[in-house]
C-alpha cells in the first residue's frame, strides 16, 4: 500500500477517489438543502435525522477524513508539480492553449473553497450537530439544543444578510470551477482517458457540477432577491 503514498500515480489515485466521494456528498448535500425551499418542515425532519445519531456521526467523521486526505494530497501534488516544472513555469507568460484557468489554479480555488467551507461550518454545523454531540454525548448540559435540529431557522438567520448571500454565491462559483475540472480529471486518473470516454466524461462533469451548484445557490439567490 506504500505506492498510494510514495508513488505519483498512487497519490493521484487517492486524490481522485476522495474527490469523487466529495462530489457525491456535495450533490447529496445540495439536494438536501433544496428541500428547504419546498418544505421547511421536511428539511427540519432531515436535519433531525442527521443530528447526533450514531450513523450521522460516523458519516461526519468519514467526511472529515475525506476532506483531510483530499486537501493534504492536493497540496503534496501541487508542490510536486511545481518542483518538477522548476524554472519552466516562468518560461511561458500566458496560459497554454487548451488548458483552462481552473486547471492551472486548482490549489488556489481549493483553498478558497476551504475558507468557504469553514465559514459554512461556523454558520451551520457548529450550531447544529456539534451542539447535539456536545450536549447528548459529551455531557455538556449547558449547551442549548432547542435550535440544534431547526435547520430552517439557521438558514433564514444566515441568508437574511445580503452580504452572506453574496459570499455564498461566490463560494459556490469557486466550487463549480473546482468540480467541472476535478470530476473529469479524477475519472481520467482512474483510467477513463481514451478519446471516446474522456469527452463524454467532461460533459458529464459539467452537468453534475452545474446541477449541484444551482441547487446550492438557489437559497442565497432566493433570499438576496427577496423571493423568500
Amino acid at each position: 500500500m506504500r505506492w498510494l503514498i510514495n508513488s505519483p500515480i498512487g497519490r493521484k489515485f487517492v486524490m481522485s477517489l476522495t474527490g469523487l466521494g466529495l462530489v457525491l456528498f456535495a450533490l447529496f448535500h445540495a439536494a438536501m438543502n433544496f428541500v428547504y425551499l419546498i418544505s421547511p418542515e421536511a428539511y427540519n425532519a432531515i436535519c433531525n435525522f442527521l443530528g447526533a445519531n450514531w450513523y450521522a456521526i460516523i458519516a461526519t467523521i468519514g467526511l472529515f477524513a475525506l476532506f483531510g486526505i483530499h486537501i493534504i494530497y492536493a497540496i503534496i501534488l501541487s508542490l510536486q508539480n511545481r518542483k518538477a516544472r522548476g524554472n519552466d513555469r516562468y518560461a511561458v507568460a500566458g496560459r497554454q492553449k487548451g488548458v483552462s484557468w481552473a486547471s492551472m489554479n486548482m490549489l488556489l480555488i481549493g483553498l478558497a473553497i476551504l475558507a468557504f467551507l469553514v465559514m459554512h461550518m461556523v454558520h451551520f454545523w457548529s450550531k447544529m450537530q456539534m451542539i447535539e454531540v456536545g450536549h447528548y454525548i459529551l455531557g455538556m448540559e449547558h449547551l442549548d439544543t432547542s435550535r440544534a435540529a431547526d435547520g430552517a431557522y439557521h438558514i433564514a438567520s444566515v441568508f437574511s444578510n445580503p452580504i452572506a448571500c453574496i459570499i455564498y454565491i461566490i463560494g459556490v462559483f469557486a466550487l463549480w470551477l473546482h468540480m467541472t475540472h476535478g470530476f473529469w480529471s479524477g475519472m481520467q486518473s482512474l483510467g477513463f482517458s481514451n478519446n471516446v470516454w474522456l469527452p463524454r466524461i467532461k460533459v458529464l462533469s459539467a452537468i453534475i457540477a452545474t446541477i449541484t451548484c444551482l441547487l446550492f445557490v438557489a437559497i442565497p439567490l432566493v433570499y438576496l432577491f427577496g423571493i423568500k
